[in-house]
């Protein structure tokens, strides 16, 4: 069976009937994986990105690879050049450690914003291209949009030459947003809601995370509640939110004003948050004086990927 007929296969047997655009995508990922070639799959949120290249990593026919979260893959990297800092050669004996021999690596959610994390991605990409590594990602970015900040952009200009030079660009942009198509809940975090209303704790507690303290309205076991304030006005960041997940799988976020009254900084924290908890299928519940349409406002590129993302949890319209 050829590539192509594998992929369609794997489909088809997840219960999906692929669009037109995604069909395209289809023909593409198979003429790319039979030679090898290393592919950037982008385009507007819900439109089955993730799922084909999940597809696409499953049916190659290599058996040495990897599939990562860039967020997980960033933060166990962090810790690892962290707890070598003063050694020679630490960030590449990071990444040796953390790819071993894989022949395939495959990024899910591609997108930066910090311009250290630029910095590390060029050299990751550096030390993939030296060992031959063919490397799949996902992205709401085309590649000359990554680090998108125009004060740092031209930081990670030699880097998007190197995604360019590892990766054919596949762009799958249909007409339809599935996120949007409701039905029954298929994960932790779709059974979420968005709220006016919630009972919240009076005692706030303060959480050390990374050797720093974060302050939640209060925790209960498994549940944790926050203000929005404390959360995304704060300087926190992706690592935060990657230990807090691990520690809590039932989230409350209460005081979510609408994004566009915010700064950009916490416009990009709350939509990592959003980005953590689904990958680590959290469940959220929002409490809110406005309904989503409101909250998410917007043009950016993440907050509408924030948008469609909130729109599985969305129960008050």
């Amino acid at each position: 069976m050829d590539l192509r007929a594998s992929l369609l296969a794997h489909v088809s047997r997840s219960g999906y009937v692929l669009d037109d655009a995604q069909l395209r995508a289809v023909d593409r990922l198979a003429s790319l994986g039979e030679r090898r070639r290393g592919v950037y799959l982008h385009g507007p949120v819900g439109r089955g990105k993730s799922f084909l290249a999940d597809a696409f990593f499953d049916v190659l026919p290599v058996r040495r690879k990897r599939r990562v979260h860039f967020h997980s893959f960033f933060q166990e990297l962090h810790a690892r050049i962290s707890a070598r800092l003063h050694m020679p050669g630490a960030v590449k004996k990071a990444v040796d450690e953390l790819i071993g021999r894989c022949d395939v690596l495959a990024f899910d959610e591609f997108h930066l914003h910090d311009v250290g994390d630029a910095m590390l991605m060029t050299r990751l990409l550096e030390v993939l291209k030296a060992r031959g590594v063919m490397v799949v990602a996902t992205s709401n970015y085309p590649p000359d949009g990554l680090l998108p900040n125009p004060l740092y952009h031209d930081h990670f200009l030699p880097g998007i030459a190197l995604v360019h030079e590892l990766m054919d660009t596949v762009e799958l942009a249909g007409p339809t947003d599935y996120r949007y198509l409701h039905g029954r809940p298929r994960s932790r975090f779709e059974t979420g809601s968005i709220v006016g209303f919630a009972e919240l704790p009076v005692t706030p507690v303060v959480l050390e995370i990374n050797g720093r303290h974060v302050t939640a309205l209060g925790t209960d076991r498994g549940r944790v509640w926050f203000d929005f304030g404390d959360l995304c006005e704060k300087p926190t960041s992706t690592q935060d939110y990657l230990v807090l997940a691990d520690r809590y799988d039932d989230w409350v976020i209460a005081a979510v004003p609408r994004l566009d009254t915010c700064d950009r900084e916490a416009r990009q924290r709350f939509a990592n948050v959003v980005d953590v908890l689904v990958d680590r299928d959290v469940r959220l519940t929002l409490v809110s004086d406005h309904p989503l349409a409101e909250i998410v406002g917007g043009e950016a590129l993440d907050v509408a990927r924030t948008a469609s993302r909130l729109e599985l949890i969305n129960t008050t319209g």
